[in-house]
């Protein structure tokens, strides 16, 4: 029975992202922003679990994929879509720009289960550090739409520029590394995880200090991985 344990989890964050989009399409990000952190720990737990017991399947690749594309590409895609459209008072083209971070996520999803160079690392962004970056957004917004952000998602550049930016990173070929820890891990990608992690305790510190809303916290942390990596890769480290 252990072997299917994985598949369990993953069904879970199928079952996350699922529930997520309605609640997505009733216009209460913020409980669909819950739903999808449920479903990011499920989808590290998948593979925790599959590594600590060995329970590695064809089927359970697929349908680790097909769950992400729900809970890190349609989920985000809707939010940020409910989300413009609020900011807006009204439908606009600008509404529908975010529907590319889904397209792009299937693409990037596809290519990953293909592609025998990500194993250690990512060669894209990771559709989940996409869609946190965008879930907090969205939550961050609905939670204070006096914010400068919902100003900005308001207008005719932010949402659309934010969209085709992620989408591109998605299918890029930018060396990205991974938070999922190896035994045989070089040490610099270790240091790379090290400097993360401060990273994220000073957006914790910034966000408990300001007392600002909790969202931020990850909205900081996503976009500081983004340009770290973006650095990286540009200084070929």
């Amino acid at each position: 029975m252990k072997k299917y344990i994985p598949d369990c989890i993953t069904s879970m964050n199928l079952a996350c992202g699922i529930i997520g989009v309605v609640f997505a399409f009733k216009g209460r990000v913020d409980i669909a922003f819950i739903l999808m952190l449920a479903a990011s720990l499920a989808d590290f737990l998948d593979g925790f679990a599959a590594r600590l017991i060995g329970a590695y399947s064809d089927m359970g690749k697929e349908l680790d994929s097909l769950s992400d594309l729900v809970s890190f590409g349609v989920l985000p895609s809707v939010m940020l879509y409910n989300v413009s459209k609020a900011c807006m008072f009204g439908e606009s083209w600008i509404c529908w720009t975010p529907l590319l971070i889904t397209v792009a996520s299937g693409l990037r999803l596809a290519k990953f289960n293909v592609d025998s160079r990500q194993t250690d690392s990512f060669l894209g962004l990771p559709t989940p550090a996409a869609a946190l970056l965008v879930g907090s957004l969205c939550h961050f917004v609905a939670s204070d739409p006096s914010t400068f952000l919902a100003t900005w998602c308001a207008g005719p550049v932010f949402v659309p520029v934010l969209s085709i930016v992620l989408s591109a990173l998605l299918l890029s070929e930018i060396p990205v590394f991974s938070l999922k820890f190896h035994k045989d891990d070089a040490q610099v990608l270790k240091n790379k995880r090290m400097a993360f992690a401060f990273l994220v305790l000073a957006a914790i510190l910034v966000v408990v200090l300001c007392g600002l809303k909790w969202s931020l916290i990850v909205l900081l942390s996503l976009a500081g991985y983004i340009l770290k990596n973006l650095v990286y890769a540009i200084l070929k480290i």
